[in-house]
């Protein structure tokens, strides 16, 4: 039962073939906290507008897709589980021999 899995079909369980449900959730957030403070505090200054402005900002960083990635989120996160977990990482890759060896 050799098969491959087309490229695709994993973006198809996407949102807009990018998103999550919790990427849309966390941007969300993001935007609903800058427009309360834009209302809140009406920034009269460009300094106080940055301040309001920045959930929106910090979370479509985090969403915001790259290469390798799903986002940035989750290459922080696994930045993060790389540098404070285990540091021994076992590895064994494929190789053109393995597909005939006698089980």
């Amino acid at each position: 039962m050799d098969y491959l899995i087309p490229a695709g079909s994993k973006k198809q369980m996407l949102i807009f073939g990018i998103f999550k449900p919790f990427d849309l959730i966390l941007f969300g957030s993001g935007a609903a906290i800058s427009i309360l403070l834009l209302m809140i505090l009406s920034p009269a200054s460009f300094l106080f507008a940055m301040i309001d402005i920045a959930p929106v900002l910090i979370t479509g960083f985090l969403v915001l897709p790259i290469p390798n990635y799903h986002n940035t989120l989750n290459a922080l996160v696994n930045v993060y589980k790389f540098y404070t977990s285990r540091q021994r990482y076992i590895w064994k890759g494929w190789c053109v021999k393995d597909a005939f060896k006698q089980k």
